[in-house]
């Protein structure tokens, strides 16, 4: 069947796609590759990718391109669903025989209860939809194949045994010719890598237990699933050969690429011997051997997970990191001038104002580069999602703002939804008003033209970030208090 891979065009700036692991507007324009997608479409011949939101596509335009198409895949997630239920529904307005189905974390976990919202909807595919998408791309009968929830012939719901998780990841095809064929890498922004980058994965799944984190618990799994170094090792001399010197770093976006150091390592000597300067995802827990073997093999930044200041809270969402241990590994980066960008989290269980503030206290300290602070989100078959609905801590059912911003869903005794929603911009400003945090920023700037036009940039579309989110938050505060009146 003649297939389509696509993310739709959603709210304006709304990173939505499958690269994601929080789906809102950033702080600044942020673009993470459509990765979910890409795989399966690197296993159908003559498929095609279509990611809108960064390329700036509309409905319209979304509907040209697939007005020959027989098989539409939509990727989705919790906050876009409606919005993503709507193009489909354009899609079968122009073609009423065309077949269109979602994938995403939403609908692996959900199948039952997001067929029977949106009629529009034909099958979804469950958990890891690689080779589900494939045999329905071969037209195979529906009801052979594993993974698979679909609307029958006489509308009654069918769900299909599950599909065995995939362990040969040598077999996998690369994304990357399939991101040189439909996507323009000059459209792929992130605040802390350079431009253009490509971000991908080597494996997937997760042997960590974070009861906030999307991916492992929804699709991946916890056993990490790996491409050979040797295979990892081809696919970049592809790349090169690819994208040549258009391409200024490359990011593995593997959950956490680190947690086999071994691999790791064997990993960053192809990239030295292509001479590549890369990125990846790390736990704070890497010794300072690791750390120099990696940085001696081309390793820029580090993108790392903190999320907390409090160690309590760290115990509760099982981060299975001490603070302790992560200031040993900043110091540790800082002394061989390895980059990193680090993510903190608001609004897990139980926060109060005062490990907000030890939070804040903590970034600060250990001094990242740059920082990611985000809320809180409570994705549908994550424990956190699980722990927030047997302790009433909903405080409402949306994860997104109308205008694409991440609002609080959850709220605690000595926190309120809205003083979460308020430490975000709390803990931008008091990391980054600071010397410490400005001064290296200032630098960079001046040694890097590029660099110096991005971040003013990102100046300017953070400070209307911070505008727009206290324009909506003193909206939301007038509309509780006209209902308390």
């Amino acid at each position: 069947m003649k297939t389509l891979f696509l993310s739709p065009p959603s709210f304006d700036g709304f990173d939505g796609g499958a690269g994601s692991r929080y789906q809102a507007r950033r702080e600044i324009t942020s673009f993470w590759y459509p990765t979910w997608l890409a795989q399966p479409a690197a296993l159908v011949p003559n498929s095609k990718l279509v990611d809108a939101p960064p390329h700036g596509q509309t409905v319209e335009d979304v509907l040209k391109i697939a007005k020959d198409y027989e098989l539409v895949i939509v990727h989705t997630s919790t906050p876009s669903l409606a919005n993503d239920a709507k193009c489909a529904e354009a899609l079968k307005a122009q073609n009423p025989d065309v077949k269109v189905g979602f994938i995403g974390a939403h609908v692996a976990v959900m199948p039952e209860q997001t067929l029977r919202e949106h009629q529009v909807i034909d099958f979804v595919c469950r958990h890891e939809f690689d080779y589900t998408c494939k045999e329905l791309a071969e037209d195979r009968p529906w009801d052979q194949i594993k993974g698979l929830s679909y609307r029958d012939h006489h509308g009654n719901l069918q769900h299909n045994s599950d599909r065995e998780l995939i362990h040969d990841w040598d077999a996998m095809p690369s994304v990357l010719p399939v991101y040189a064929r439909d996507l323009d890498i000059t459209k792929y922004f992130i605040g802390y890598l350079l431009h253009p980058y490509v971000s991908f994965y080597t494996g997937r799944g997760c042997p960590a237990k974070c009861t906030f984190c999307l991916w492992p618990q929804t699709i991946g799994g916890h056993l990490y699933r790996t491409k050979s170094p040797e295979a990892v090792g081809r696919e970049m001399a592809e790349a090169k050969a690819i994208f040549g010197d258009k391409v200024r770093e490359y990011m593995f976006d593997d959950d956490t690429f680190t947690i086999d150091r071994q691999r790791a390592i064997a990993i960053s000597e192809h990239m030295k011997r292509l001479k590549l300067t890369w990125s990846c995802n790390a736990r704070a827990n890497l010794d300072y051997d690791t750390l120099k073997q990696l940085r001696d093999n081309g390793l820029r930044l580090l993108l790392v997970g903190f999320e907390s200041g409090n160690q309590e809270v760290l115990n509760r969402i099982k981060k299975g990191i001490k603070l302790e241990g992560a200031r040993e590994f900043m110091k540790n980066c800082r002394k061989l001038g390895i980059t990193v960008h680090g993510t903190f989290i608001i609004g897990l269980p139980i926060e109060t104002r005062e490990t907000v503030e030890e939070t804040i206290r903590f970034a600060c300290e250990i001094n990242p580069h740059t920082i990611q602070v985000s809320i809180a989100a409570p994705y549908p078959g994550t424990e956190l999602y699980e722990q927030a609905k047997a302790n009433n801590w909903f405080a409402d059912n949306t994860l997104v703002a109308s205008s694409g911003i991440q609002t609080s869903t959850l709220q605690y005794p000595a926190l309120s939804s809205a003083q979460i929603e308020d430490a975000v911009e709390q803990m931008y400003r008091q990391f980054y008003f600071r010397p410490k945090a400005i001064f290296p920023i200032l630098r960079e700037m001046l040694t890097d033209r590029q660099m110096l036009v991005r971040r003013l940039r990102e100046g300017g579309e953070f400070f209307s970030y911070l505008k727009e989110r206290r324009t909506q938050q003193a909206a939301a505060h007038v509309g509780v208090r006209q209902l308390a009146q």
